[in-house]
């Protein structure tokens, strides 16, 4: 059932391949790098690709942490986005925190991604924070050509259909110019951990402060949610800079419910490189990881697009899916 509590850890990993694309890129317009020049992206990057899937696609579900603008177009503040998301007259909430909490809880993406809570409007301000459920760590490039890794970024001009306002002399008779900035090949690998237990203190504290049982920690319905997102939210996600940018594959270990291991971090153990026209995916260190924890595993699903992708040592155990159907592949 939908509404039925999940309660099962997971660890998982979500590429993302960037071509002539610019997924994440710094205030200066470039592909972000880390000191030794290896293109990396932060992990706000992929959490907005899933809020926006989900509040696209799923508006019947609540998404906080999402710019919504006034009829000003000035974006909203946390306040108001707390009234204009349905969730109850800020000014009137604001001294019963058990209230709040309850109802910033019954919105999918703090439940799934945590948040800092701390609106102030008019005098009356608030502070709560909740531990999300799902951490996500910054995604690194694992793109290899002959051992090493690849990151090449370029910039070209690019020319408005009108001049500047104050522009003066010359330059009042040519068009604005600008840069834009691009990867020419990149796979973001995200390692990413699911644990349901980081809300259960907050909910046991509002139904006591409540008198009920109405709040609620995360259920298979925001799992559901989340697994699509990781599949196909960035590919959803189409604009200009990101025009390029799509899922690439998502691993899915769920754990058993009494296991009490944790597995170390996916991020440097998928390996991809190009042959024949395809993404050659390498999971040979992941496959050895998961040989070492088979006897806590619940399942392994693994999600890729054969039309695009071909992987290599794949783990046995794993249930193979299609990227963007969802449908089996085994």
């Amino acid at each position: 059932m939908e509404n039925q509590n999940f309660n099962n850890r997971v660890f998982g990993l979500a590429l993302i391949k960037s071509i002539n694309s610019n997924f994440n890129a710094d205030f200066t317009g470039q592909p972000r790098t880390l000191p030794d020049g290896r293109v990396y992206a932060t992990d706000k990057a992929l959490k907005y690709s899933v809020r926006h899937f989900i509040n696209q696609q799923y508006p019947e579900d609540k998404v906080l942490y999402y710019k919504r603008y006034n009829e000003k177009t000035h974006p909203h503040s946390l306040a108001e986005l707390y009234e204009v998301v349905g969730l109850g007259d800020f000014d009137k909430d604001f001294k019963d925190k058990p209230k709040v909490l309850k109802n910033i809880l019954s919105c999918i993406d703090v439940r799934l991604f945590g948040s800092t809570f701390a609106p102030k409007k008019s005098g009356n301000k608030v502070n709560l924070s909740v531990h999300g459920t799902v951490q996500i760590n910054h995604g690194v490039n694992q793109f290899y050509r002959d051992g090493a890794t690849v990151d090449e970024t370029y910039s070209e001009q690019i020319s408005a259909p009108f001049r500047s306002d104050n522009a003066k002399g010359d330059e009042a008779e040519q068009a604005t110019l600008g840069r834009q900035s691009k990867l020419r090949e990149g796979h973001y690998s995200y390692h990413f951990s699911i644990n349901p237990k980081n809300l259960s203190p907050l909910v046991d504290l509002v139904n006591k402060g409540q008198g009920d049982d109405s709040a609620r920690g995360l259920t298979q319905n925001d799992i559901n949610r989340l697994k699509e997102g990781l599949r196909i939210g960035v590919t959803h996600f189409d604009s200009s800079s990101k025009a390029g940018s799509d899922n690439e594959l998502l691993l899915w270990v769920q754990l058993k419910e009494d296991s009490k291991k944790v597995l170390p971090s996916f991020t440097e153990m998928a390996k991809v490189t190009r042959s024949n026209g395809k993404a050659e995916i390498d999971l040979s260190d992941l496959n050895e990881l998961l040989n070492n924890f088979e006897d806590d595993i619940e399942s392994v699903e693994l999600y890729y697009s054969p039309e695009s992708s071909t992987l290599k040592n794949v783990p046995e155990s794993a249930k193979l899916k299609h990227l963007l159907t969802g449908k089996d592949l085994n």
